[in-house]
């Protein structure tokens, strides 16, 4: 992962901020968005998914969001993942 490609997900985590647990897993953006390639890129190598707009009930841009390994790949030390939206890395 690029260190861009971190920093997209530790927003997407909710991470950065003060907190030291993640609190949400998600990020929205279509093509053009200056960050789509970067998820693109990131679910390419297993470290996120992406649910495209067209399956979405009110369209808009894809949903992104990230699989465990790409989540565990962002952590500082001691940080962690929300057990909600991460229950096997608990």
């Amino acid at each position: 992962m690029t260190p861009r490609q971190k920093e997209l997900a530790r927003h997407a985590l909710g991470l950065g901020n003060g907190q030291k647990k993640s609190y949400r897993n998600r990020f929205v953006a279509g093509p053009g968005h200056p960050d789509y390639n970067d998820w693109m890129i990131m679910m390419a190598a297993s470290e996120a998914y992406r649910r495209e707009a067209k399956t979405l009930p009110f369209g808009g841009d894809d949903l992104f969001w990230l699989t465990t390994r790409g989540a565990m790949a962002v952590l500082e030390p001691g940080e962690t993942l929300c057990r909600e939206d991460f229950p096997e890395a608990a």
